[in-house]
């Protein structure tokens, strides 16, 4: 796929924005992936603070060049030629950390399950679900992840972003508008900076006892030792009701151990699409579509994606909306 724009023509921009944040020119996106897949990105930056947030964003609009907003990429598919543009990662240097009374303050690159663990040590129960979310607390609250069928939007407060502007904004829990699995965020542009929690006071013993049983429970039911995005295919309301969790639905159609090239849907549990080593992006996409397409055939139901793919050009969609 050919890019929209030219990155020579911005070169000089490009490397004076590398002196202001932490940048790698053409950083290969597998490994910044837990599938462990995609090509190289152009540019790929590491802000220390929310300004600097705003210095990238501010950037990528002026010149008109697609920006990605990634944490540890757990729930993305990255395309095999890579992106044309800017990656912005909230990791480990965006990752402070501030407790007050039963409130928690938290940049978007904190490792989820590692917020989790000071929360139980503070004595703040509600994050309990997330200790085995495998993510960074930005896109955990962009779409309301969790688990046990419980969104961390539960838990929010305040929420602080980059608005496609450059500008900071401050939003309430309302104005997030969260949803099973969905928040107002998605497909605004805005990049979420910082959150506040609000949590219940709890014993700490009892908050680690939940976690540990959530743990040893994951240990059993999930592959751990294979790259993978997590659950692959989205489970709603609806589907429960109907037909049963998009695992269960796959393993009765006979898909478990399925492989197409290196993508192989996981023996543990069949929601899980494992890298056996080298798979690509297309090959994902064809085991996705396959799975689909089997599924539909014999209940008639339509599985839509959890995790989402990365053009080339920097679109995201849901993984079963892209083409091959």
């Amino acid at each position: 796929m050919t890019s929209p724009f030219s990155l020579d023509r911005y070169q000089k921009q490009l490397e004076q924005l590398a002196k202001v944040v932490c940048s790698v020119f053409d950083a290969p996106l597998a490994e910044h992936s837990s599938w462990k897949i995609g090509g190289p990105a152009d540019l790929l930056v590491e802000p220390v603070t929310v300004d600097q947030v705003a210095t990238v964003v501010s950037f990528a609009r002026r010149y008109e060049i697609p920006l990605l907003v990634i944490g540890q990429g757990t729930n993305l598919l990255f395309d095999d030629a890579g992106l044309r543009g800017i990656v912005l990662k909230l990791g480990q240097k965006l990752s402070r950390i501030d407790i007050k009374g039963n409130r928690i303050t938290a940049e978007a690159g904190v490792w989820v399950p590692g917020l989790a663990r000071k929360a139980m040590l503070a004595g703040l129960s509600g994050l309990e679900h997330t200790i085995g979310i495998p993510g960074t607390l930005g896109g955990l609250v962009l779409m309301n992840g969790g688990s046990q069928r419980k969104g961390v939007g539960e838990n929010v407060r305040r929420v602080w972003i980059v608005d496609q502007q450059g500008q900071q904004v401050e939003l309430s829990r309302d104005e997030c508008v969260f949803s099973y699995r969905q928040s107002a965020l998605q497909g605004s542009g805005a990049v979420v900076v910082k959150t506040e929690l609000e949590c219940a006071r709890q014993e700490p013993q009892l908050i680690r006892q939940l976690m540990l049983e959530d743990l040893r429970e994951r240990r059993h039911k999930f592959p751990r030792k294979q790259p993978n995005c997590g659950s692959v295919f989205l489970s709603t309301s609806e589907m429960h009701a109907s037909v049963g969790p998009p695992g269960r639905v796959i393993e009765e159609a006979g898909l478990k151990g399925t492989r197409i090239g290196n993508a192989e849907v996981s023996h543990q549990h069949a929601n899980f699409i494992v890298n056996l080593n080298g798979a690509t992006s297309k090959d994902v996409l064809n085991l996705i579509a396959h799975i689909r397409l089997t599924v539909k055939q014999r209940i008639g139901f339509n599985l839509c994606c959890e995790v989402r793919y990365v053009s080339p050009a920097g679109e995201i969609m849901p993984a079963h909306l892209a083409t091959v």
